[in-house]
């Protein structure tokens, strides 16, 4: 049979013309670009704004609320995004294959896995102040984030319904009701956040609390969309109980993604702590914390984009075109180098009035006006990997990837960092010249292997993991329920 699969693939070839396949391609994907970029933007401010008006309540609200944000985000947020980016193969690829009642059984299968990291993530952010106390950090600033996590703990399993719903539309290119939605939340947030923070008496609680209601409207809004949009009748029939069956397989796949999105992210966190412990402590946290933050909004875009290359290039293999997957990867690297070129080279000429934006202090604003040329080179590099990584999941080899990021930031990347920092002084500029080193090196494996991609034997597997098979060789697939 397979045989049968691997000749029929190859025998077929798109008959437009490959121009019209070019451009065609590229206006599908800015269409899908600008609202994935859009719906990134609106969850970031989400957090911004919850931040900004505990600012106003002291410093130790702040940085408490910043503390405990920056631990959910690692031991919460990451991984529910990392186990729902599971469904960028799963649903991309069962929709190419027009197997559509098994994405609302995939996205299901993602609500149950994340019903249980739910009980392993409440169970650290309950005990948040405990652990900061143990890593030395100052007692009531590590009180204040414990009572920030535990006030978030409502919001994490809703945030991480939202995620496994984002990408089941996704996989059907349904866009737009995502941006209204997020918008609309967006919005309620702003007096949401004023009201609670500010006027209810609750302080630092009321912006979890603030985080959590938004997360919960986000999660229901789609979740009504999903129910009773005409788009989605063929994709989501109810829940089923093939939700519960196959578990292990979508684990496995998740668990794989959720470790290629955590490993990069635990890396920079790593690096921030560790300029705590540099000469000058304050300054070279606040210049790395401004440069990490920068690079997060650079991310913003990048993985709008890279969002679209897993869009596409699953739809295209589970349709059994490897052609047109190939074809989608190269047009979306190609809108990636002109994106990150014009992103960069604006950072780097603005590197003296960027750091206005965070900071009046004239040591921390010259700090950072050497940084730029650096973040700048990094945002580059990582806009490029975080387009193959979309490929990849579009492929289903998070595997993979999990392991070159381990080795790229564990075993090249940190190590060089800590060398450059400390061993050769070079402070803060030679921690993030070691993340550089381990971008490059995570950049450079992930080129090799998508070189290496044999195109048509993924299509295989696409067609193997939804269940279809090719009766015949012919110039168009015909795919059959197996």
């Amino acid at each position: 049979m397979e045989r049968d699969m691997e000749a029929a693939i190859s025998s077929s070839k798109p008959t437009t013309d490959r121009k019209d396949l070019i451009l065609s391609e590229i206006k599908r994907q800015i269409w899908l670009a600008g609202p994935c970029i859009i719906i990134n933007v609106f969850f970031s401010i989400l957090q911004i704004i919850s931040i900004m008006f505990v600012g106003h309540l002291g410093e130790v609200q702040l940085s408490g609320a910043s503390l405990a944000t920056s631990m959910a985000g690692v031991t919460g947020f990451s991984p529910m995004v990392g186990l729902a980016c599971a469904l960028d193969t799963l649903c991309g690829q069962a929709f190419g294959a027009k197997k559509y009642s098994m994405l609302g059984v995939q996205a299901q299968r993602g609500m149950v896995v994340v019903c249980i990291v739910f009980i392993p993530v409440t169970a650290i952010w309950v005990n948040v102040g405990k652990i900061l106390l143990l890593l030395k950090q100052d007692v009531a600033i590590a009180n204040e984030a414990g009572i920030y996590a535990r006030w978030l703990i409502p919001g994490i399993l809703a945030f991480g319904f939202h995620q496994c719903e984002i990408k089941f539309l996704q996989a059907q290119s349904i866009i737009f009701p995502m941006v209204l939605t997020s918008g609309i939340t967006a919005l309620l947030h702003l007096p949401l956040s004023w009201f609670l923070v500010m006027k209810s008496g609750l302080g630092s609680k009321g912006s979890a609390l603030s985080l959590d209601i938004s997360y919960i409207l986000n999660a229901i809004l789609l979740g009504i969309y999903i129910k009773f949009s005409p788009r989605c009748k063929n994709t989501w029939n109810g829940f089923s109980k093939e939700a519960f069956r196959d578990l292990k397989i979508f684990a496995k796949l998740g668990v794989q993604s959720a470790f290629m999105v955590c490993l990069e992210l635990w890396s920079y966190e790593t690096i921030v702590i560790a300029s705590g412990i540099l000469p000058n402590p304050d300054v070279q946290t606040s210049v790395l914390a401004i440069s990490l933050n920068t690079m997060n909004m650079m991310y913003t875009v990048v993985l709008g984009l890279g969002s679209v290359a897993s869009i596409r290039v699953s739809n295209e293999l589970g349709s059994g075109q490897p052609r047109l997957a190939k074809l989608a990867m190269k047009v979306m690297m190609s809108i990636i180098t002109v994106e990150a070129g014009v992103a960069c080279l604006g950072l780097f000429f603005l590197r003296n009035i960027w750091g206005k934006l965070y900071s009046n202090e004239p040591e921390v604003l010259d700090y950072i006006s050497s940084m730029a040329p650096l973040i700048s080179i990094s945002a580059f590099l990582d806009a490029y990997q975080c387009g193959l990584s979309g490929v990849a999941r579009g492929c289903g080899r998070q595997k993979i990837c999990a392991f070159i990021n381990f080795g790229a930031y564990y075993i090249i990347g940190l190590p060089l960092a800590f060398v450059f920092g400390f061993l050769l002084h070079l402070q803060g500029k030679g921690l993030w010249m070691g993340m550089i080193c381990a971008i490059f090196v995570q950049l450079v494996c992930l080129i090799i292997t998508t070189i290496m991609i044999k195109w048509d034997k993924e299509a295989i597997n696409a067609l193997k993991r939804t269940g279809t098979e090719v009766s015949a060789p012919s110039n168009s697939l015909e795919m059959t329920q197996m």
